[in-house]
Formats: C-alpha cells, sequence, structure tokens
C-alpha cells in the first residue's frame, strides 16, 4: 500500500486528487499538504500538513516523518496568474520540482507525479492534433516552467533512475472546486453563472476551440499513470492527454439544451493572446498505447453532470 503525501491539495486538481486517492488506498495512507487551510474540508478529512512547496527541509521532513514513498506535487502558479507575477511562477515552479526530483533521487521518496500543461506548446506547434513528439516554444511564463520541468523529469530519469510520470493536462473542469488563474477558466465559470445569473462574460473570443478534460477524467489518468507498469512506459517527459475540444460558444449551446434562457456575451482580454498560443486539439495515442488511457466523458455528458451537481450547490 503506497504512503503518498500532495503537495497543492487545496487547489484544484488537488482537492478531489486527495479524496479519490483516500478512497482508494486509506485516509491515514493520503497525507494532504498546502501552504493554508483555506479548504476546511479537505483540511478536516484526514492528515494535513501545512508545507510551503519552495521550502525543500518542510517537504523532506514531512516525508520522512510520514514514511511517504510517492508524492503528488500539485503546487503551481497558472498561466494567467503566472504573467502577472513572472518571478513567483519561476520560483514556485521550478524549485518546488526540484526539491522533489532530489529527494526522489537521494532515495527518501520512491515516485513522484509531476503535472505538465498544454501551455509547453506555443504558436509554431501544430495545432490540430498535437502529436506527442512536437514543437515546443511557449510564450507564457507558466509555459516556459512546464516545458523547461519536463525535460529536467527526463533527465532525472534517465541520468539518475528517478520514477518520475507525468501528464500535459488540458484545460480541467470541475463541479467541485473553482480554478485558480488559468486561461481556461471560462469553462467553469460559465456553468456557475447559467445558474445563478442566466448570462455569461466571456473573456475569450466565441470561436476560440481548446483542449479541455473533465475532472472525473483527469484524476481517473493521474492514478492510472500512476499505477502502470513503469517497463511499459516510453514518456517521462510528460504524456499528451485528450479528451474533449470545443469553443466558448459549442459550450454555451450544450448549456442552452438544459438552460434555453441562457445568454453569453465575449469580451476579450489578455487571455486571449495566451489561449491563442495553444493547441485545438491534441493527438494522445502514446498514452492509449502505453497505460490503455480513454477519457469516458464527452461535451454533452460533461454539461449533463456539472448542472446536476452545481444545482444542488445552489439550491
Amino acid at each position: 500500500m503506497p504512503r503518498i503525501l500532495i503537495i497543492g491539495a487545496c487547489g484544484q486538481i488537488g482537492t478531489e486528487l486527495t479524496t479519490e486517492l483516500r478512497t482508494k488506498y486509506g485516509t491515514n495512507h493520503v497525507i494532504a499538504s498546502d501552504i493554508n487551510t483555506r479548504n476546511l474540508e479537505l483540511v478536516n478529512s484526514g492528515p494535513f500538513e501545512i508545507i510551503d512547496a519552495k521550502n525543500f527541509n518542510a517537504i523532506r521532513d514531512c516525508c520522512i516523518n510520514y514514511n511517504i514513498d510517492t508524492v503528488y506535487l500539485m503546487a503551481a502558479l497558472l498561466s494567467a496568474t503566472g504573467e502577472k507575477y513572472p518571478m513567483e511562477a519561476w520560483d514556485l515552479n521550478m524549485n518546488s520540482l526540484f526539491h522533489v526530483l532530489n529527494l526522489a533521487k537521494d532515495g527518501v521518496i520512491k515516485h513522484v507525479f509531476w503535472p505538465s500543461s498544454i501551455a509547453v506548446f506555443g504558436p509554431t506547434t501544430p495545432k490540430v492534433n498535437t502529436p506527442q513528439h512536437t514543437i515546443c516554444e511557449p510564450t507564457t511564463v507558466y509555459g516556459i516552467t512546464k516545458q523547461v520541468g519536463e525535460r529536467w523529469c527526463e533527465y532525472y530519469h534517465r541520468k539518475l533512475g528517478v520514477d518520475v510520470r507525468s501528464i500535459r493536462y488540458p484545460g480541467i473542469i470541475s463541479h467541485k472546486a473553482m480554478p485558480g488563474g488559468g486561461t481556461t477558466d471560462y469553462a467553469v465559470e460559465i456553468y456557475h453563472e447559467a445558474l445563478k445569473n442566466g448570462h455569461y462574460t466571456c473573456f475569450l473570443d466565441e470561436h476560440t476551440e481548446l483542449p479541455m478534460i473533465f475532472m472525473e477524467d483527469a484524476i481517473k489518468a493521474t492514478i492510472d499513470l500512476m499505477e502502470a507498469d513503469g517497463n511499459n512506459l516510453t514518456i517521462r517527459s510528460s504524456y499528451n492527454l485528450a479528451s474533449i475540444s470545443f469553443t466558448p460558444a459549442e459550450l454555451a449551446n450544450s448549456i442552452k439544451k438544459h438552460i434555453p434562457n441562457f445568454s453569453i456575451s465575449y469580451e476579450p482580454d489578455f487571455r486571449q493572446a495566451i489561449a491563442d498560443s495553444w493547441p485545438s486539439s491534441i493527438d494522445d495515442s502514446v498514452a492509449q498505447k502505453d497505460w490503455n488511457w480513454q477519457a469516458n466523458y464527452d461535451l454533452e455528458s460533461m454539461t449533463t453532470e456539472m448542472l446536476k451537481q452545481l444545482k444542488k450547490k445552489y439550491s
């Protein structure tokens, strides 16, 4: 049975990953940690430690105290926020990765999961069915940190034997936790606004197609990859992951099937340039081959589930 530490457990992915891993492996086998206690429901659900992801000693001490063998490093400054605070993004995103990679190199832990992103791609990347191996010239601080992180992950695996695994997440859509400063946040906000106000003002153009994934599929992919036989894994930088691609207009139309009076308007801001630099669809055939990845949700089933769950919240 693994002994797991999740760093950044109060974030959008970390919250639901913690819950799923505790269901799978037992509450006391999964230690949640974050820099603060803002998510009280998660904090009170099991073992929790306050840890700054930039503090190597704090991470090391926690791993030793709890006999941790697997670390999921989910803490990061995301794309839109990273453009506002570039040096903070570089500091957090890179140093936290080095901390856990070095703990694995030194034998303190055995396994590392680190999330990458479609932000590693850029305007010179093929936009349709972006292949696993392709041009990566990111134009955001967040994307740069993820591209560099991918190279270090592969280096630590090839040269130092570290078992590190990674996924290039598309935009993630969840009904449980709000996103934290990404360019794809509109695809979560729109559901909340549809139910609360019947209208949403989108910060991207209506025709901006981006790869997305429902949270349940993202969590499934993460755990499936970590449970896969390492001998079958051919990628140690980060795997492409695909699920759904759609535009804001297409998402709005799927909502209108449930809320006919819902309306949407468009006021693109600085995030439009970020979105324009990213792919519109992803080729994840390598993940399918290596660890049998397959998404369960399409746009319609995701919208149905999002509205069903959020109606409970707003009722």
